[in-house]
């Protein structure tokens, strides 16, 4: 549950789940709509998935999160 807890603290990791809410999106599409790093962006679905509030699928070369 800790984990759950850390995830929704930061905005960041709040405004993609939003951005999931209504589709799946790659790590490109939802860097996209930051001001931030692909790596960082990268940093925040990691904490999201350990969290078990993000789903990833590897299609070909992309990771789509769900």
């Amino acid at each position: 549950m800790g984990d759950v807890w850390k995830a929704l603290a930061d905005s960041t990791r709040r405004k993609i789940l939003e951005l999931l809410k209504n589709k799946s999106l790659n790590a490109g599409e939802i860097a996209a709509e930051f001001n931030m790093t692909k790596p960082s962006i990268s940093n925040h679905l990691s904490i999201l998935k350990q969290a078990d509030l993000v789903d990833s699928e590897k299609i070909g070369q992309n990771v789509i999160y769900s």
